[in-house]
């Protein structure tokens, strides 16, 4: 068992609409253990617990705390002050947008503002602003939102929690498949490798499949093959960098041929290697390799 002090913790707080919900999610896709409403007097006790082993792969803290707790304003600063003394190291990030532009959002969304019960959206925006005014001062970093989109405010979240730890956030899944079974639900990328020749046909290969060593030695040295796996790795090797780019949390490739036991189990084995050694987060599954009864 170990403590959570050698975590990194990020407090978010900041202006209702100014896209705490969005810098939660993203910092959850860059594996860090979130909780949104956190009430600032448990953050010491909940610093204090355990962890796990198989929690070692938590790549840090982040805890949304704002108005929305009626007596935050009252309690964050001993909180966070006692904290400091026990020796946790964290960062407050303070999320704020223009007052014209978290008009818009809540017009757009319908959302009831927390300050806005028996006044106007506008009164509740400018009495949270205010309310706020001496925690912004005190933050470690301001972010204003007014001219991000989801995706960007998500990158710029990435940046923070790559500090100081290089991660590939987005995780990446390669899958076989056979077209006579259907095409993958959510698949991002499809390519069809039917043009290359069939080990179906072939007796003493017809039984194994893809991940045999005969099997393929067969699809690799078709010659077909070298001249596709470098144009389209290469393709994937331009694509992969914009996805994380516009924070894409997750990017399904499909590989299908025919029965989706030979030739696609093969070259997706090979896309995996590929991918695997750049140190991104790749999974690979052969959908249907056990199906026995087809090209």
């Amino acid at each position: 068992m170990t403590k959570l002090k050698n975590l990194k913790l990020i407090i978010i707080t900041g202006l209702s609409g100014s896209g705490k919900s969005t810098a939660i999610a993203a910092f959850e896709d860059a594996d860090f253990y979130c909780v949104d409403n956190m009430p600032v007097d448990l953050l010491p006790k909940f610093m204090e617990l355990p962890i796990e082993e198989h929690a070692s792969e938590v790549a840090g803290l982040a805890f949304v705390m704002d108005l929305r707790e009626k007596g935050f304003l009252t309690k964050y600063s001993s909180v966070f002050e006692s904290i400091r003394q026990k020796g946790y190291n964290f960062e407050i990030l303070f999320l704020e947008a223009d007052e014209k532009i978290l008009l818009q959002r809540y017009s757009q969304t319908r959302r009831h503002h927390p300050l806005s019960q028996n006044k106007s959206l506008l009164d509740g925006i400018k009495a949270e602003k205010e309310q706020l005014k001496d925690l912004r001062e005190k933050v470690d970093r301001v972010i204003n939102t007014s001219q991000y989109n989801i995706h960007e405010l998500k990158s710029v979240i990435f940046d923070i929690a790559q500090k100081n730890k290089k991660i590939s956030l987005m995780k990446i899944n390669i899958q076989s498949f056979g077209f006579k079974y259907g095409i993958p639900h959510g698949a991002d990328l499809i390519i069809d490798v039917r043009f290359l020749a069939n080990p179906y046909f072939v007796p003493e290969l017809k039984d194994l499949d893809g991940e045999a060593e005969e099997v393929r030695k067969f699809v690799l040295n078709n010659k077909e093959t070298p001249i596709f796996l470098e144009k389209y790795l290469d393709l994937l090797d331009y694509l992969i960098p914009l996805y994380e780019k516009e924070g894409k949390a997750y990017l399904s490739v499909a590989v299908g041929c025919t029965g989706g036991r030979h030739r696609s189990v093969t070259i997706t084995r090979n896309i995996y290697e590929h991918i695997d050694k750049q140190g991104k987060q790749v999974g690979i599954t052969h959908r249907d390799i056990r199906q026995h009864n087809g090209l």
